[in-house]
């Protein structure tokens, strides 16, 4: 069967009509039109009318029969006419009719023409891939990338659309505010969110917080996913489901950290390089061997299929959560590292400001979906090495203005003891000053949260071993 007779045989075109009458009779309109656009409607003059709909809102504030006829394009109107011998004010009070006997919420509807046209859309491309793939001269990477690349357009769409509950009254969005801070005040823990395992940052954050995007900047080499790393073992160890999707670092390397990280509270510490490696002795197998025991019993998750899409992302943390379910320890937060290996969509190719702007709002929107903390890492711009003061500052958020916007709380790492152990020249004095500073901040970690919407800002001193992977409570003084 042809792609074209497979659109023919799968349009149904009352679900359009439903929708369009709706539009017609002025019910759930902008819901309507806040979740379709134009080319999502397969039959021609049905775009012509969705078009016009929009232009009388927008125009009158009306989209009643009348309205629209006039809007209506008069080429396409024409056209309709010749083809079905209808005219144009019958074939409205049709549709009108059509909404009042269907009786299910437009808005329903509406994604399903949503769902109407991703079918077609995925008929015609797989005929397109079919008569592409028969033909010997063709480039069958090409031809896969851009199957890829036109799939997960449409699988974007698709999310768009939506498919969850998302209105709640404000007495019963209060009523779950009520039971969080009451689990909290009960376990004496304060955290309303999952434990970072580190107190001062639960204390001043309250715990990674469920359907927040929380994100995690730095320079390269100042413990991201060390940070995302040590601070997942902790939540798991605390019974907490924990997913890692590294696009950066196989999930070899980092169980090869996790295990020192966990050994690294015990009498014998040994480096993860070291373990890569094999300088180990026979003693430190044997810690070795107990560390893998402790993480095998652990529910902490590892994803590391590089080069994603947010969309790819979100099918895999779909499929995680629904398997985390069935084994009783639903997923809790997802830990993405990072955000510059998020393979865009092509829907804004070459524009790395929209790009980046669509990931964000992926990740947002997935963390609200699933009802899961994201906790996303990202690169900082290189122009902060040019600086005197290397501390992070929102303004070294590379790429766009939407990382700002779209996360709940973003926080930046900084180790001052990396820039001093680079640092050369000066004065004797000058480097003996440095030689002591370095000494006094040899494993400091600064997490500095720029923004919070639900708390303070401000930085909390943590302890950190890069060698051990390890990352704890800073020293009180």
């Amino acid at each position: 069967m042809t792609a074209l007779a497979f659109e023919q045989n799968a349009f149904v075109p009352e679900i359009e009509q439903n929708v369009l009458g709706a539009l017609l009779l002025g019910g759930d309109i902008h819901e309507i039109l806040a979740t379709l656009q134009e080319h999502h409607f397969v039959e021609a003059f049905h775009r012509a009318v969705f078009r016009a709909a929009v232009a009388g809102q927008e125009r009158y504030g009306s989209s009643n029969p009348g309205v629209v006829k006039r809007l209506i394009d008069e080429t396409a109107a024409k056209e309709f006419e010749k083809s079905t011998g209808m005219q144009v004010s019958a074939y409205l009070a049709r549709l009108v009719s059509s909404a009042t006997a269907s009786g299910t919420r437009a808005v329903d509807n509406a994604r399903k023409v949503i769902d109407q046209w991703a079918r077609i859309s995925i008929a015609g491309e797989a005929g397109r891939v079919y008569a592409a793939a028969n033909d010997p001269s063709a480039d069958a990477r090409a031809v896969a990338s851009e199957a890829a690349k036109n799939l997960d357009d449409i699988i974007s769409e698709l999310r768009n659309g939506g498919i969850k509950k998302t209105r709640v009254s404000v007495g019963g969005a209060a009523m779950r505010a009520v039971e969080a801070a009451q689990a909290a005040r009960e376990t004496g823990s304060g955290l309303t969110g999952i434990t970072w395992g580190l107190t001062d940052l639960n204390r001043m954050t309250g715990g990674i917080q469920r359907r927040d995007l929380t994100l995690i900047g730095a320079r390269p080499s100042m413990g991201k996913t060390t940070v995302a790393l040590s601070c997942a073992i902790k939540a798991a160890r605390a019974g907490h489901c924990c997913g890692i999707v590294s696009l950066e670092m196989d999930a070899d390397k980092l169980a090869t950290r996790a295990m020192a990280d966990i050994m690294f509270d015990w009498r014998r510490r040994v480096p993860y390089t070291n373990i890569i490696r094999g300088e180990v002795s026979d003693e430190d197998i044997d810690a070795i061997m107990e560390a893998q025991m402790e993480l095998d019993r652990l529910p902490l998750l590892i994803d590391e299929q590089a080069g994603q899409t947010s969309t790819d992302i979100r099918v895999r943390a779909e499929r995680l959560a629904e398997d985390t379910a069935k084994r009783g320890t639903p997923l809790e937060v997802l830990f993405i590292d990072h955000l510059g290996l998020i393979r865009p969509s092509s829907r804004y190719s070459g524009n790395r400001v929209n790009e980046i702007a669509e990931i964000t709002s992926g990740m947002k929107s997935l963390a609200r979906e699933l009802d899961i903390a994201v906790v996303l890492l990202s690169q900082l711009s290189r122009a902060l090495e040019s600086r005197e003061e290397k501390r992070p500052m929102l303004s070294d958020l590379r790429d766009s203005g939407a990382i700002e916007q779209d996360a709940d709380m973003i926080a930046f790492l900084f180790r001052e003891s990396y820039y001093l152990e680079r640092a050369t020249g000066g004065s004797f004095e000058q480097q003996e000053a440095r030689a002591d500073k370095l000494v006094e901040c040899q494993n400091k970690l600064e997490f500095i949260i720029a923004k919070q919407r639900n708390g303070s800002l401000g930085t909390v001193d943590l302890f950190a071993d890069m060698a051990f992977s390890a990352v704890r409570n800073g020293a009180r003084t």
